[in-house]
């Protein structure tokens, strides 16, 4: 076979063509090593704006506490916002207020219930997160909320001497379990002990 003669015209658009080729194979490769490299610092990392290299990292946000846990103006705040969330969301899923499922316009005076509704309240936040997947919010029904009403709103449970009959409001703190003996025993002789130093100081 006899070798193909290329054009000169066309051999020099090839040769062209193969330049820019590794040119641009060449600006490729710098562009890699930038990005693998460390990024260089931000002209606005002074400024600390949100985003840009050089920013402090942000602090996670606080670990949930159960409610009781908390005192003074911090509970009173988390029951606010556990009332708002109690009224204006959670009893949307009130059954009927009966005999058989009792209810308290004053719930927030029983312990345990604030309890149970903090705990719930939590749950449903955290299944409402994107995180939680589509399901989330399944799981919360199933696993959360039909478990804590079913507690709080029992007939023994803890509102059982409260309201029964929408007509007939009523509220009533039952008296709970005393302190264990034991319990007890000790804070009376920490109490004496701290007497005896006092006087003897």
């Amino acid at each position: 076979m006899e070798p193909v003669r290329i054009p000169e015209s066309d051999l020099e658009s090839i040769e062209a063509k193969v330049r820019k080729l590794l040119d641009q194979s060449a600006e490729q490769a710098r562009q890699l090593d930038s990005l693998s490299s460390a990024p260089a610092p931000s002209p606005f990392a002074a400024y600390g704006l949100p985003g840009f290299a050089g920013m402090p990292p942000l602090s996670a946000p606080p670990e949930p506490r159960p409610i009781l846990e908390l005192d003074g103006e911090e509970y009173e705040d988390e029951l606010d916002a556990l009332t708002d969330w109690v009224n204006d969301f959670l009893l949307r899923y009130g059954a009927e207020v009966t005999t058989a499922a009792p209810w308290c316009k004053q719930w927030q005076e029983h312990e345990d219930v604030v309890a149970w509704l903090h705990s719930l309240w939590l749950a449903y936040q955290h299944h409402k997160e994107p995180e939680a997947g589509l399901a989330g919010m399944f799981v919360w029904h199933r696993d959360f909320l039909t478990q804590a009403m079913a507690t709080v709103r029992a007939p023994g449970g803890p509102l059982s001497a409260c309201m029964t009959d929408p007509d007939r409001p009523a509220h009533r703190l039952l008296p709970g379990p005393k302190p264990s003996a034991r319990s007890s025993s000790t804070a009376a002789r920490e109490a004496e002990e701290d007497g005896r130093a006092d006087r003897t100081a």
